[in-house]
């Protein structure tokens, strides 16, 4: 392994990959040796069409099969967007290859994947992550001391968040993320993994103790072969009365809202996944007073907008940077952090639990 910069695989030319490629072109600490596809046309298609926007430090090998890429002495870790369905058998294998895992979410059709998959790189000696990137945002970070200081919401007592974009009738027919095998969650899995990933983050990392959940709406692909939850919310209780909702929808506009409220006041949020375009991600504090004297009511604003110097993506500071970054400080250092693991399986143990009230007609459960 390189003593400087985590040589990175790539196991498909799914598109989100591009912004990795990019991330990973930023880092400082990191570059892209090897893309893999079922063909080498294909991969060598996505190498190109990249490198024109962000050539990488050397050059880059188009492989036609993820076996393939594997075994080769240059790669020391692999990023992973392969399906749902199919991820748990590459990811134990690349663990087992020896090679650092950077996986996409949601992270397994189930926990008992999960656990296996992060067994796999325990025991090879290897990181595993998954890749939600607002979990490194410099925003996060602040969020989350002023939560834990408790000056501007006080105590907390209920977490909301909403994630959703409209598909349109193709989306619905025929995009991965409609089919049942594939991508089993649908929208819970694709959307309600960050959902709960913040409310996780925002009471403090405990586990809710029980949920409700419910699919609203089911879509299923033509080609599928059952239903995905296509709208889907939930309601989680956690110690020390906090409560925690989301909603999640691949029916509704897009909307990536979250909203920490507490007995001084609320904090929210408008774009919590992906920011904003701008070279700033914000939130806002609010502590408004209702104002009573006799016949007089009034309702005051006090809200205070909040921001840390960070762009959106695609540069040094983002979140995605910030995330291939310090992965690939584990990988160079061999210096291995079992919080990311931890991280995965709580969200995981969350949606079995979300799927599992929703199979008993939304039934108040044990998590």
């Amino acid at each position: 392994m390189s003593d400087s910069l985590c040589r990175w695989g790539f196991l498909s030319t799914a598109g989100i990959g591009r912004k990795n490629w990019k991330g990973i072109h930023l880092s400082g600490n990191g570059r892209v040796s090897a893309v893999a596809s079922r063909s080498v046309e294909k991969a060598q298609a996505f190498i190109d069409e990249c490198s024109q926007e962000v050539p990488q430090r050397g050059d880059v090998a188009a492989v036609g099969s993820y076996e393939e890429l594997l075994s080769r002495d240059d790669v020391d870790a692999v990023y992973v967007p392969l399906p749902t369905g199919i991820r748990k058998q590459w990811v134990v294998a690349a663990a087992k290859a020896g090679k650092h895992v950077l996986c996409e979410k949601p992270a397994a059709v189930n926990e008992e994947e999960v656990q296996e998959m992060v067994d796999a790189c325990a025991e090879a000696g290897v990181q595993f992550m998954d890749g939600v990137m607002f979990d490194h945002s410099q925003r996060l970070a602040r969020v989350r001391e002023i939560l834990q200081a408790g000056e501007v919401v006080g105590k907390t007592r209920r977490i909301s968040t909403h994630f959703s974009f409209s598909g349109d009738e193709s989306f619905q027919q025929s995009n991965i993320r409609t089919d049942a095998i594939l991508e089993p969650h649908g929208c819970l899995g694709d959307l309600g993994w960050y959902c709960i990933r913040f409310t996780l983050w925002a009471a403090g990392l405990e586990m809710p103790t029980k949920l409700s959940a419910r699919t609203l709406t089911w879509l299923a692909g033509t080609e599928s072969d059952g239903e995905v939850p296509g709208e889907f919310s939930a309601e989680l209780h956690f110690p020390n009365d906090v409560t925690a909702s989301f909603y999640c929808s691949f029916l509704t506009v897009n909307q990536q809202t979250a909203m920490v409220s507490g007995d001084r006041g609320y904090l929210s949020v408008d774009d919590f996944v992906l920011p904003f375009y701008d070279a700033e991600a914000s939130w806002n504090q609010h502590q408004h007073v209702l104002d009573i004297d006799n016949c007089r009511w009034n309702f005051r604003r006090h809200t205070d907008r909040n921001a840390v110097a960070e762009y959106p993506s695609g540069e040094r500071n983002a979140a995605e940077v910030n995330m291939v970054r310090r992965f690939a400080d584990c990988v160079n250092s061999g210096k291995i952090d079992p919080f990311y693991p931890d991280l995965t399986l709580k969200t995981q143990r969350i949606i079995d639990a979300c799927r599992r009230s929703d199979a008993e007609g939304g039934a108040l459960i044990e998590v």
